[in-house]
């Protein structure tokens, strides 16, 4: 299971994206950050609403210089049979990976074995392929994708600001701290 800190694995899996099924590797996304959300299925109940609620925010996610990418253990071809029926996942512009062997939920810490679905799993990757932010939890349980930005904001903040450190519920343009220093003010 990779953890906070750990170095992304190389893997090349097919995608559903922008009309067309195409292999998407994990190297392609170095250099910028990448958000990776795993989900259990296509065509459930919880799914669509965080999905649908990343591809709301997905343009701010690219304003800022991250990419989404969604995996689950379906296929691409589920995935196109599900952005063509579904009205919120006609929403997505980001790619939709497919893992239907389990190999990167596996790598990821997020499969189930006696499922054979993914949990809820959240990665923040940087530039570098670093791991700087890992949440998961029970399937019966929806992410918040305004909170995933904002821990995206501010692992890129602290990226970029070597020193300084962002303080709970922190978001741009609030106070941040520098250790053995008080508030440092707004940067």
């Amino acid at each position: 299971m990779l953890s906070v800190g750990d170095k992304i694995p190389e893997m090349q899996l097919d995608a559903y994206h922008e009309g067309e099924i195409r292999k998407v590797s994990l190297y392609d996304y170095k250099g910028r950050w990448t958000v990776i959300l795993f989900y259990p299925a296509d065509f459930t109940f919880v799914c669509p609403t965080e999905l649908e609620e990343a591809a709301e925010h997905h343009e701010e996610f690219t304003k800022n210089g991250a990419e989404i990418l969604s995996v689950s253990t379906d296929t691409a071809f589920s995935h196109k049979a599900w952005h063509d029926n579904s009205h919120a996942i006609k929403k997505i512009k980001y790619p939709m990976l497919a893992d239907p062997t389990g190999k990167m939920s596996r790598k990821f810490g997020t499969y189930i074995e006696n499922e054979g679905m993914s949990l809820r799993g959240t990665f923040i990757i940087n530039p570098e392929g670093i791991v700087k932010s890992v949440e998961m939890h029970d399937n019966d349980i929806g992410r918040n994708i305004k909170e995933t930005l904002r821990k995206f904001q501010a692992a890129k903040f602290v990226n970029e600001h070597k020193g300084l450190v962002c303080p709970a519920s922190w978001t741009p343009g609030k106070d941040t701290l520098k250790p053995g220093i008080d508030l440092v003010g707004k940067i």
